[in-house]
């Protein structure tokens, strides 16, 4: 019988910070010889967000989201495309940040042009949601020690951490992989890396969750 298994041609990584996201893009993405797509950095209003300026919360998430939507608007990706797409985020992501950083105001604004921007950015074929927990996001970040994230409070980790966890719990918009990447190092650790690849080659249909047979979890 032919194998009617079709790869997902545009998979989206996405999870909280210090998770894991981009370090996997580039290494799946360099399997699969696809398109990586990395997501904007260069936000002038970041480093005032994270010191707690009046205003540069909103400055900061509108600049994030139009950055976002010129990117995502300009792939190549779709029926019609053989391209293969692999980014680090998703567009939705930029309207759980924007839920958890802006007030009431800001955000009936922020909604007005954010459903105007979603309608015409491409829905990955595949998302795969890195989870961990806050207090190992905490020590990635520390360890990191970027000279940007200094001023992340432990308090913002955790709400960010819990409202991805929501965001996910709902997701429909496309098949979705979640990893507990807390017991995962794809870096150091190649057997959780090979498993993982190997997953991926198979079919994902709706929901489905990813734990290496080898992984402390899975042997407790």
């Amino acid at each position: 019988m032919a194998n009617l298994f079709e790869p997902p041609r545009y998979i989206a990584i996405e999870g909280p910070i210090r998770v894991g996201k981009s370090t996997l893009a580039r290494i799946v993405s360099e399997r699969m010889n696809a398109q990586r797509v990395i997501e904007p950095e260069d936000n002038p209003f970041l480093g005032g967000f994270y010191e707690g300026e009046h205003g540069a919360a909103f400055q900061a998430q509108f600049t994030f989201l139009v950055q976002r939507y010129e990117q995502l608007r300009a792939l190549e990706a779709g029926p019609n495309s053989r391209k293969t797409i692999v980014a680090d985020y998703i567009f939705e992501k930029d309207k759980i940040f924007a839920c958890i950083n802006l007030s009431d105001p800001e955000l009936a604004v922020y909604n007005r042009y954010y459903q105007i921007f979603r309608e015409q950015v491409p829905t990955p074929d595949l998302v795969i949601y890195l989870q961990a927990s806050p207090e190992v996001l905490k020590k990635r970040l520390r360890k990191k020690n970027a000279p940007s994230e200094r001023a992340i409070s432990d308090d913002y980790i955790e709400e960010v951490a819990k409202a991805y966890e929501h965001f996910f719990f709902h997701y429909t918009a496309s098949d979705l992989l979640v990893v507990n990447t807390s017991d995962i190092d794809f870096v150091d650790r190649n057997e959780d890396l090979q498993q993982l690849l190997r997953r991926l080659s198979e079919p994902i249909h709706g929901t489905q969750y990813f734990l290496p047979l080898g992984s402390e979890a899975a042997s407790a």
